[in-house]
């Protein structure tokens, strides 16, 4: 059996190879705004972070899911939210709003929401779950830190402008949750939506971890 990644997120890919699984990569070729404005208008008012994530985890897997039709395969879709203070945030993709959000939450706690979805693509039947892991970030963080690391360009294009696995790793004191949840994808929660859909998780093990 097969794993497509119905994304292009270098932190979900790296996790799912150092978990032993080479996953196809296919673009979902989503627009993310376009599909949560239109929920929100619907709905009439704004989107809890786990219902934002689950949601575009769904698009990507489906439109990734109608590509393939019917084969032998399980098609993931992810998406991922922190939710801070009240506000929920994606990627800042501008240095001056990722160093605003740093500045913010220096110190706090907030909430990572990773959005799963899994469409086997044998029958067209999917499975969805969100994962969350608190985050808490070391107080005694200096703004000179701050700004090295916006420089660095790493927290631009990640949820809440951080990622545990790169640079701002020695500046997070506290995960509680699944710690993969924080990079992007809770790999016990994707083992648990595999399995619904009947397939051993060892059976998806197509590379040496390590390698």
């Amino acid at each position: 059996m097969r794993l497509v990644l119905a994304s292009t997120s270098p932190a979900r890919l790296a996790l799912l190879r150092a978990a032993g699984i080479e996953p196809e990569t296919v673009p979902p070729g989503v627009d993310e705004e376009a599909v949560v404005a239109a929920a929100e208008a619907a709905r009439g008012e704004v989107l809890r972070p786990e219902e934002l994530v689950q949601l575009l985890a769904q698009r990507k897997a489906e439109a990734v899911a109608a590509m393939l039709g019917r084969t032998d395969a399980l098609v993931l879709g992810g998406d991922s939210a922190f939710a801070f203070d009240g506000t929920t945030f994606g990627k800042p993709l501008e240095p001056a709003i990722a160093t605003a959000r740093w500045h913010a939450q220096r110190g706090g706690t907030g909430v990572l929401h990773s959005g799963h979805h899994l469409i086997d693509a044998r029958t067209g039947e999917g499975h969805g779950e969100t994962a969350r892991a608190s985050v808490r970030f070391a107080a005694d963080l200096e703004d000179a830190e701050i700004h090295a690391y916006v420089a660095s360009g790493e927290p631009l294009s990640v949820a809440g402008a951080f990622t545990i696995d790169g640079l701002a790793g020695p500046f997070i004191e506290h995960v509680e949750g699944d710690p993969s949840t924080v990079v992007g994808l809770s790999l016990s929660t994707l083992r648990r939506l595999v399995r619904r859909t009947g397939v051993a998780w060892p059976s998806l093990w197509n590379r040496a971890t390590g390698a």
